[in-house]
């Protein structure tokens, strides 16, 4: 028995043996037979790529030595003096987009910026710089044919020379989300204003989208063939990061969490040094100490990231501003937006009378006529100035207190006048980069919250 076992096993071990040549011979022939194939195909199985889990983006100024569009070589008083002057700018335009509100009239974009990203688009993909707007939703670029562009350092973007280039159907969601589009054929034609007679027109358009290396296909943007006024010169287009279904983040919202953060490295840092942005779990703050308020919501400018700010300190004491004065109203004026694309904070002139009145008293130093800079309040140095008093200003948010130390609201120029950033304006108060410095603002769209956490952002 142990023998005919034993033979019986032999017989099994060579008829496997055999078994297995064969299997062996006819994957070879089947893979020979499909060698052109991708792997995929080979084995009947769709590989899935790497998710993407976050994206990293270094920002720089628009008169940064960095950028393509830089002044050249100015000094930091007269960068900040440019920085000024294009915050008035996007201030008005600000308010024209609130007074045609009431108005009943096509909506109106700020359309200018402080911030310029990097990105590449179609493929074979196109290099070129574009200014970040968290205040507007669609983003475009130059497109050939022009019929009217501006002179951008970059080749202007060719779509017949993409193969990843289509064009978005009129009856599309994405083409109904334009405040203003016609149809020709089935072509969707929009026109986007930004205010002082700047505005994009052209196809809205699908193309591939390259950050850092990462490839973001199908993104519905503006194939501008008309591109003319103020401001668009700081870049080759615009990039929405408002919270309209048009906007960049908004459209990623699926697959990397609707939020993005920032952290902005000081105006008076090295204008070489960038600040960096984050899409997606990579935005998350990793503080110990993190503050988060409501973003709220308005219907007839939804666009905007309104804060509900319930009160200003000064040094600790809570200023007598009028309850109200910050609120967002039912016609669209009033409330108070954060914004990275403007430099300094501009409040509702009555609340900045208080605030103004709060700081000369605290500071004890006599003041100078700060026209020249572009500021109201400022004051002379002195010797021994450095130990001058500078209270901490706190913005006192709906649950979050947002302190500011002396940088975040005094620029100091390069004779030493130091002024307050900030300066009044009627009908919206506006939230500026200069008091965001060195916090990491995270915009979660997801959950409608704002968090922010002080950070030192060049060591991000």
């Amino acid at each position: 028995m142990a023998g005919q076992s034993a033979r019986s096993f032999g017989a099994c071990k060579w008829l496997l043996i055999t078994m297995t040549l064969l299997l062996s011979v006819f994957s070879l022939i089947q893979c020979r037979h499909v060698s052109n194939f991708p792997v995929h195909e080979v084995v009947g199985v769709r590989l899935q790529e790497e998710p993407l889990i976050g994206l990293r983006i270094d920002l720089v100024r628009t008169d940064s030595p960095l950028s393509p569009f830089s002044p050249g070589n100015i000094s930091s008083t007269e960068r900040f003096k440019r920085a000024i002057k294009r915050s008035q700018d996007r201030l008005e335009k600000l308010q024209m987009s609130v007074d045609e509100v009431k108005a009943v009239e096509a909506p109106v974009y700020a359309g200018n910026g402080e911030f310029l990203m990097k990105m590449a688009i179609g493929t074979p993909s196109l290099s070129f710089s574009a200014i970040l707007d968290t205040g507007s939703d669609l983003t475009w670029t130059q497109c050939k044919p022009c019929t009217d562009c501006y002179p951008q350092p970059t080749p202007i973007y060719d779509p017949s020379q993409s193969s990843t280039y289509s064009k978005v159907p009129c009856s599309s969601s994405m083409c109904q989300a334009l405040p203003m589009y016609s149809c020709s054929g089935a072509n969707c034609e929009y026109l986007y204003s930004y205010g002082d007679q700047s505005s994009t027109q052209g196809i809205l358009s699908y193309e591939s989208f390259t950050l850092t290396s990462q490839s973001l296909p199908h993104i519905a943007f503006g194939c501008g063939q008309e591109n003319e006024g103020g401001g668009f010169s700081q870049g080759g287009g615009l990039v929405g990061f408002g919270r309209g279904p048009l906007s960049l983040i908004s459209q990623l919202g699926q697959s990397l969490g609707n939020k993005f953060s920032y952290c902005l490295v000081s105006i008076t840092d090295s204008p070489s040094k960038t600040s960096p942005l984050f899409i997606g779990k990579t935005a998350s703050l990793n503080a110990k100490t993190v503050s988060s308020t409501p973003l709220v919501q308005s219907r007839s400018r939804p666009t905007f990231y309104y804060l509900s700010l319930e009160g200003i300190s000064v040094g600790g004491q809570l200023l007598d501003i009028a309850d109200g004065t910050f609120d967002l109203q039912l016609d669209g004026t009033g409330g108070v937006i954060i914004d990275s694309g403007t430099t300094v904070t501009y409040l509702e002139q009555s609340g900045y009378d208080v605030v103004k009145k709060a700081v000369i008293s605290s500071i004890n130093l006599p003041q100078v006529d700060g026209s020249n800079i572009g500021l109201d309040l400022c004051f002379e140095p002195q010797s021994g100035s450095s130990t001058s008093h500078f209270p901490t200003i706190t913005f006192h948010f709906e649950g979050a207190d947002f302190n500011l130390p002396k940088e975040n609201y005094i620029y100091t120029d390069s004779s030493g006048i130091a002024c307050l950033a900030m300066l009044p304006s009627n009908g919206m108060s506006i939230f500026g980069n200069i008091q965001q410095q060195n916090y990491q603002i995270l915009y979660d769209n997801e959950r409608n919250v704002l968090s922010f956490a002080p950070t030192v952002c060049d060591t991000l």
